[in-house]
């Protein structure tokens, strides 16, 4: 099975030498099999590419092969057959430390070591390569700040003294150390608290947003997948892969039975995190100032379910429905307030959860701070099953 996935017009990328920036590159998987010795099947021949510069997530139930794919990129696994190639070069036949050195790799308890102090265990790898002194702890001190941890604070505690968070931050921060142009993360955010895994979701996002590094990521969760994966690999025992795309057309078009019944009956509302809200889609309802008396809004109004109150310098700040533009007085004495407003770059989970937080009908979508329209949750529907279309 042939599954590729690129970005735009073929890029030829030169592999970086270990520890040193270069581009992200392109990781191909050509006939990769994993067969053990008693003929247990972990990996059938597989076909696979996965874009620079990508998040790709391999998803899929226990055994599935996924942790086993993602290890023979790096060779922890030696492949049976087939080829690896970064960038075009065949890495199955250069040394397999020196690969790893150029691969960082983060695993689900974080592997630090425990007899060293945070910042030695980020400095591990650019030690190996033979970095100087300076440059070491300066490379140390910014991926430290990077990943959210006070190089002061804790660059000279041991794990055991940090949180399940900080020390899977501190995971991040030695992966990335050498600055290689693939990372590994097998189920890296799975052994720490809800809360803290959507943080540490969120941070990696902004970090990737900024680093750009090829990312091969594993998990279990479809949840964590849609939410983090540029592209979604579902896979079926033996590492089949029965459908290789981004989240939106994963959810929108499942490939077959298997994948839709991976992705949950309920993929419809996974979608919401993985559609952005179309300004096109947005109800744009008469506009009133603060000071603008209530006759004048019923006038305005006309047979609208009510106005947004802009302030001075056009920033939304109310909304008066048509049930209080009555009587006298003005609208900023009859609205409802607005404490929170939506980024039109936001998706449409988080403008429906805003909107669900508020006591009005809809909810502003601004921006900049310039207002746009307001969203609702007929503008919500609208989106959702457009997007489907697209898919």
């Amino acid at each position: 099975m042939d599954v590729t996935a690129t970005a735009g017009a073929p890029t030829a990328l030169v592999p970086a030498p270990a520890g040193s920036d270069g581009p992200a590159p392109e990781i191909r998987l050509e006939g990769i099999s994993k067969v053990y010795p008693d003929g247990t099947v972990g990996v059938a021949e597989l076909d696979l590419t996965l874009a620079a510069g990508e998040l790709s997530v391999l998803v899929g139930p226990s055994g599935c092969g996924k942790t086993t794919t993602m290890k023979m990129i790096n060779r922890i696994i030696e492949p049976t057959t087939g080829r690896i190639l970064l960038s075009g070069e065949d890495v199955t036949r250069v040394d397999a430390d020196r690969l790893r050195r150029r691969i960082g790799y983060v695993i689900q308890n974080v592997g630090l070591f425990p007899h060293r102090t945070v910042r030695a265990n980020v400095a591990t790898v650019p030690k190996l390569l033979g970095w100087d002194r300076r440059r070491t702890r300066d490379r140390v001190d910014e991926l430290l700040t990077t990943v959210g941890l006070d190089p002061a604070v804790h660059g000279d505690r041991y794990p055991a003294q940090l949180s399940g968070g900080q020390r899977q931050r501190a995971g991040v921060a030695r992966a990335l150390a050498a600055d290689p142009g693939v990372l590994l993360m097998d189920e890296p955010f799975s052994a720490v608290d809800p809360v803290v895994r959507e943080r540490l979701q969120d941070e990696f996002l902004r970090l990737q947003a900024s680093v750009r590094k090829t990312i091969v990521f594993v998990t279990h969760d479809i949840e964590e997948a849609v939410r983090l994966g540029d592209r979604i690999a579902v896979m079926s025992a033996g590492g089949h892969v029965e459908q290789f795309a981004p989240p939106a057309e994963l959810l929108g078009r499942p490939a077959n039975e298997y994948v839709a019944d991976f992705v949950g009956a309920d993929r419809g509302l996974k979608r919401l995190a993985v559609t952005a809200i179309d300004p096109a889609d947005l109800v744009r309802p008469p506009t009133v100032g603060p000071e603008t008396s209530l006759a004048e809004a019923a006038r305005l109004l006309g047979g609208s379910g009510g106005a947004v109150v802009l302030d001075a310098a056009g920033r939304p700040c109310g909304w008066l429905p048509a049930a209080r533009a009555t009587g006298a007085g003005t609208a900023a004495a009859a609205m409802q307030r607005v404490d929170s407003t939506v980024p039109v770059s936001a998706t449409l989970k988080t403008g429906l959860s805003m909107l669900l937080r508020t006591d009005a009908d809809a909810v502003p979508v601004v921006d900049g701070g310039t207002y746009v329209g307001v969203l609702t949750a007929g503008t919500v529907h609208t989106t959702l099953r457009r997007s489907v279309g697209r898919g």
